[in-house]
């Protein structure tokens, strides 16, 4: 009885083995086709703002960090490469739709001591070109025009891939990030403590995650 009890056992230990094998082998490859998939990459691209963010972070007192973001941007890329190396990118900020999750400071954000929002109701960001660094990393390198100074700025990019979304729609999906000074861009109130450290501090770190739908 023994045997037999521990034969069973066996049996169905392997087969459990080997249909849980088969599941995640199954679903690795449905995930590896669907990366892999020989997709167009070249042509022109809209940015899909509803699955895409523009996030910063500056910090406060010295001791903390304050993030915000921007709910009203738009961009388009064109690309003719395959690995998006000669892409050119166009990406505009609505200044006046910032939000830290305080009103009051919102408010003091948009005034002439910031961005100045009634009077530059955008920030705008030119690329001038796109590297391949290594695998799924590449740099990125434009003029940012934010108020009336222009700048030139370099992002550090990772690429997600391509894939074809449940409704047919290619998308390309980026993640952005770059540290500017803001008071080269004009924003330049200041305040210190009583310790001497600034209230809010000059850098401030951009964090875009971007995804783009294939026009074309």
């Amino acid at each position: 009885m023994k045997k037999v009890l521990l034969l069973a056992t066996l049996a169905l230990s392997t087969a459990l083995v080997a249909f849980t094998t088969g599941e995640k082998t199954s679903s690795s490859d449905s995930a590896s086709a669907l990366l892999a998939a020989d997709l167009p990459t070249s042509g022109s691209w809209a940015l899909d703002a509803s699955h895409s963010n523009v996030k910063f972070t500056v910090s406060h007192l010295v001791i903390s960090e304050v993030d915000g973001h921007f709910k009203m941007f738009d961009g388009k890329m064109t690309n003719t490469k395959a690995d998006f190396t000669d892409a050119k990118m166009e990406f505009t900020v609505d200044v006046a739709s910032v939000n830290t999750d305080n009103t009051m400071r919102d408010d003091h954000l948009k005034s002439d001591d910031f961005f100045n929002a009634a009077k530059f109701p955008k920030m705008s960001f030119q690329s001038k070109s796109f590297k391949k660094v290594s695998g799924n990393k590449y740099e990125l390198a434009g003029n940012l025009t934010i108020r009336d100074v222009t700048k030139p700025v370099t992002f550090a990019v990772t690429y997600g891939g391509v894939v074809k979304d449940p409704y047919g729609n290619i998308k390309a999906g980026f993640k952005a990030k770059s540290t500017i000074n803001r008071k080269t861009f004009g924003l330049m109130w200041s305040a210190v403590t009583e310790a001497g450290g600034a209230v809010v501090g000059d850098d401030v770190d951009i964090n875009l995650n971007i995804q783009l739908v294939k026009k074309g």
